[in-house]
């Protein structure tokens, strides 16, 4: 994957997790902030416990830093995944967005 596929493919998993935290505030009770830095969200929850999702461009890899630890991703061809086996990016986020809100929060990609 040449850096500009990286970019354009991480970009959008960053719109999407902002579009997703729209819904979600708009949908539902949930009170989550978004912050966008760069190529970093913070996601802020009531309880102010946070999720940070960053890009690591040399790696082409996207970061994801939850209560229960953190979590690298890569592009398969049809989805992100972690590194590690731990499964797809949107539903980890998902996962562990309601674990830290203490509610059900569904984050998708666009």
């Amino acid at each position: 994957m040449t850096d500009p596929e990286f970019m354009s493919l991480a970009e959008s998993l960053l719109r999407a997790l902002e579009l997703s935290c729209d819904r979600i505030n708009d949908e539902s009770d949930a009170d989550v902030d978004n912050q966008r830095v760069g190529s970093m969200v913070t996601l802020t929850f009531a309880n102010r416990s946070q999720i940070i999702v960053n890009l690591q461009k040399p790696l082409h890899e996207v970061w994801m830093a939850a209560k229960s630890g953190g979590y690298h991703y890569k592009w398969s061809g049809t989805e992100w995944l972690d590194t590690k086996g731990q499964g797809e990016f949107f539903a980890a986020l998902s996962a562990n967005a309601s674990q830290q809100a203490g509610m059900t929060l569904v984050f998708k990609p666009v």
